[in-house]
């Protein structure tokens, strides 16, 4: 699989990233779906304190699962850009205040049972906490050894640029959105023009709209595009839309995050899907949004 630069940073990683929001199973179980994805040039791997078990008690259960994962196989971590976020707290619900935000990056390298965090994102925008405090509180984390490289995710482009504006010479890397056939918003609302203009790199959450465009639950006229390009490129249904995302100009990454091992194989697929620009526009006009 190809790779792409992570912003401005040193980082490589292919053009489709495994998500372990769903992660669960044993370590067995688990390591075998990273292993594939890593097999498969899916470099990124990326998690949240917030992701697992959905109850208040699960809190941290995909890290720790993965962190068992890395922990049986010493390896994997080698071989991996390994990506976390944190600024959630179910009931309250978002907190990047400057305690918060230490703690839970502390709680994810230990969770994870790793020295360093690759790439560290706040997950979503406290509306409560000034910019100032929070690159102040993710500089800190960086300088230090923490954390390698900095994100946002699900941040509109004005909150994006204050907090940029606060980190001064230290770059985000990564802005992450929803972003799918069934999700248009990032394409119109300057996130990703925003990406291209300073050079960060989008990360997709979602790609395959939590499942709905592979299963056909989506609007009729896409569903028949999808098909008509998946028999021409010979491909699913689900590559074809994961290529729709990988087209985009801005370098998005999809992050996709099936458990079935054989639907990460078909994700990897989409790379050697190729679109035109009028198979582009038409699956975009399919999908709803008017084209003049």
């Amino acid at each position: 699989m190809q790779t792409r630069r992570l912003g401005r940073s040193d980082l490589e990683v292919g053009r489709i990233a495994y998500g372990c929001w769903r992660l669960a199973g044993g370590v067995d179980e688990a390591r075998a779906k990273v292993e594939t994805a890593l097999d498969l040039g899916m470099t990124l791997i990326d998690t949240a304190d917030i992701y697992g078990d959905r109850r208040p008690v699960g809190h941290g259960a995909a890290e720790e699962l993965l962190g068992r994962v890395l922990a049986a196989d010493r390896g994997l971590r080698d071989r991996m850009v390994l990506a976390t976020k944190g600024g959630i707290v179910r009931g309250v619900p978002y907190d990047s205040s400057p305690g918060y935000l230490r703690d839970a990056c502390e709680a994810s390298l230990r969770r994870l049972g790793v020295d360093v965090i690759d790439l560290y994102q706040v997950h979503r925008p406290d509306l409560l906490a000034h910019p100032a405090d929070v690159a102040a509180t993710l500089l800190e984390l960086r300088d230090a050894g923490k954390v390698r490289e900095l994100g946002v995710s699900n941040y509109s482009p004005a909150r994006h640029a204050a907090l940029q504006r606060h980190l001064g010479d230290v770059a985000l890397a990564t802005t992450q959105p929803e972003l799918s056939l069934l999700h248009l918003d990032p394409i119109d609302d300057g996130t990703l023009d925003g990406a291209m203009a300073d050079d960060v790199t989008p990360l997709a959450w979602s790609p395959l709209a939590g499942g709905r465009i592979a299963t056909g639950d989506a609007p009729p006229e896409l569903v028949t595009r999808l098909d008509e390009l998946a028999e021409r490129e010979g491909a699913s249904r689900a590559a074809v839309a994961l290529a729709w995302v990988l087209a985009h100009p801005a370098g998005v990454i999809p992050i996709v995050g099936t458990q079935r091992l054989d639907r990460i194989a078909d994700a990897a697929t989409a790379t050697s899907v190729h679109l035109s620009r009028t198979d582009w526009y038409a699956l975009t006009a399919a999908a709803g949004r008017d084209l003049p």
